[in-house]
């Protein structure tokens, strides 16, 4: 809701966003982009990478009376179907630059920001500054049981709580949720631990036959699996889950793995030996 709220400000209907061809805005939001704002999508593959200030300008359309004109630059960090790789400071920066020459307002899907300010040993603001406005997630690795914040400014904000009152997310009684996301708040640094385990997991999953890991890929909680072996991506997660380890796969011949608060180091060598066994 966070995201799609943020689209419908910085849009008109019948105008254009970009977006890299797997974020999550444009692979998993159920098409609410159209839906809700009438705006099309033009998803552009590589823009979440350090390429990604050359590649945007490639896609800048001039303009013209057959072209929709383009309002808004939506990012995202981390990147989820990047493996939760970190988009960098400065490409953020030159993303944003260039986006504001071209007066084209840029949002952060930030579920995740704080993973990416903890990777880079930096404070969240150094990455924020880059965005118009943002979402992130106080779920996921903050933990909180449930919750998402949208920031911009104080006329964005305005415009944003009416259409969340349209959508349907006029919440009551919300104070115990909020409680639990200012915890979550207080608790950022808890994610080192996350991406320790990651790593850990990672570097023992890769020496396993079968499974290959792009280790310089794993910079903060989410670790892509492929598996190539006479076991496929879809029967490996079954049978992990027989043995009540959770994870899902992620595409053909790929399977999504997270750490998280109740992941401990214990959790990981009780993984580790699992797969080694039913993989050799």
């Amino acid at each position: 809701m966070g995201n799609q709220i943020a689209v419908l400000v910085h849009t008109k209907r019948g105008e254009e966003v970009i977006l890299d061809s797997d974020a999550h805005i444009y692979y998993y939001e159920a098409g609410g982009s159209a839906l809700l704002a009438g705006v099309q999508l033009s998803p552009v593959k590589g823009l979440l990478t350090p390429q990604g200030p050359e590649i945007l300008k490639k896609y800048l359309r001039p303009e013209d009376i057959h072209f929709p004109k383009t309002s808004l630059v939506c990012l995202e960090n981390t990147f989820n179907r990047g493996g939760g790789t970190v988009l960098a400071p400065a490409t953020m920066a030159d993303i944003y630059e260039l986006s504001h020459k071209q007066n084209l307002k840029v949002h952060l899907d930030g579920a995740r920001i704080f993973n990416a300010a903890i990777s880079l040993n930096i404070k969240v603001k150094e990455l924020t500054c880059y965005c118009d406005s943002i979402m992130f997630c106080l779920s996921k690795g903050l933990a909180a049981p449930v919750g998402s914040l949208l920031a911009g400014t104080s006329e964005f904000i305005g415009t944003a709580r009416k259409y969340r009152k349209i959508l349907g997310g006029g919440m009551r009684q919300a104070g115990v949720l909020a409680a639990a996301g200012l915890i979550a708040l207080q608790s950022v640094d808890r994610l080192k631990e996350d991406h320790a385990n990651a790593h850990r997991l990672a570097t023992g999953l890769s020496s396993i036959p079968g499974i290959n890991i792009d280790l310089q890929r794993v910079q903060t909680n989410i670790i892509v699996v492929k598996v190539a072996g006479k076991v496929s991506a879809s029967e490996l997660v079954d049978k992990l889950a027989a043995h009540q380890i959770k994870c899902a796969t992620f595409g053909p011949g790929i399977i999504r793995m997270v750490t998280h608060k109740d992941i401990s180091p214990e959790d990981i060598d009780l993984v580790l030996a699992t797969a080694k066994n039913l993989l050799t």
